[in-house]
């Protein structure tokens, strides 16, 4: 009988403690709940991922594009202009016919004219002294023009080393663009510069040929006056220019 007190009261005391202990001392582990949560965190933390990536490229991108719009530090067209206008005003200061289709039509009306008996023989020797001054002056102007293409090559070596120079170290697009840009106008100016310098070596020879041309016409003109009974010349007036 005393054993089975004691059973009985230790079965009371176990039912009492189940009562009084709180319901969420009572853990219950469930394996699928708990692999859920695992992939659902993973995936969270993988769009987080990504979106750093993401603000990443768009900095990098942000960047690039800065770059690209930056201009170039270094201009050299102020050295460009310089060295064109000097050649312009060498060519401005073209003496006697100088480039004008104007001039050129009233100097060849009058002085490279033909020879021909209504003209004085005062007026041959002064157009053909004419003539002969416009052809020296033109060979001066166009050495002149060729001296200043000329001074204008040192000025293009420091340009085109210096451009060059900037198009390799070209941070982004538009600096590359640009530096491509100014050699481009380096090289126009170096054409400017050839031009000019034909232009006036071609001027000097034209007027040259046309010098020679008036002489021969001119010769021909006072030989036949000087054939011709009552129009030859005295001999101070017989004056040749070839």
């Amino acid at each position: 009988m005393r054993q089975l007190g004691l059973l009985l009261t230790a079965g009371t005391l176990a039912l009492t403690l189940a009562v009084t202990v709180p319901a969420r001392a009572l853990v219950v582990f469930d394996p699928n709940n708990y692999v859920q949560n695992v992939l659902t965190a993973a995936r969270e933390l993988q769009q987080i991922n990504n979106q750093i990536t993401s603000l990443q490229n768009e900095a990098q991108m942000l960047i690039n594009q800065a770059r690209n719009l930056a201009n170039l530090p270094y201009s050299s067209l102020q050295q460009l202009q310089s060295s064109i206008q000097r050649t312009q005003q060498l060519l401005a200061q073209a003496q006697r016919i100088a480039y004008d289709v104007q001039q050129i039509d009233r100097a060849f009306s009058t002085s490279y004219a033909t020879a021909t008996g209504s003209v004085s023989n005062q007026a041959l020797i002064t157009n053909a002294q004419s003539r002969w001054q416009n052809s020296v002056a033109a060979l001066q102007d166009a050495l002149r023009v060729q001296a200043g293409v000329v001074g204008n090559l040192d000025t293009n070596r420091i340009q085109t080393s210096a451009l060059v120079t900037s198009s390799q170290g070209a941070s982004g697009a538009l600096q590359a663009t640009q530096a491509g840009n100014q050699i481009l106008a380096l090289q126009a100016q170096q054409l400017a510069d050839l031009t000019a310098a034909v232009a006036a070596q071609g001027r000097a020879q034209s007027l040259e040929a046309a010098q020679r041309a008036s002489a021969q016409d001119q010769g021909r003109e006072q030989l036949r006056r000087f054939m011709t009974p009552g129009q030859g010349y005295q001999s101070s007036n017989v004056q040749m220019f070839h």
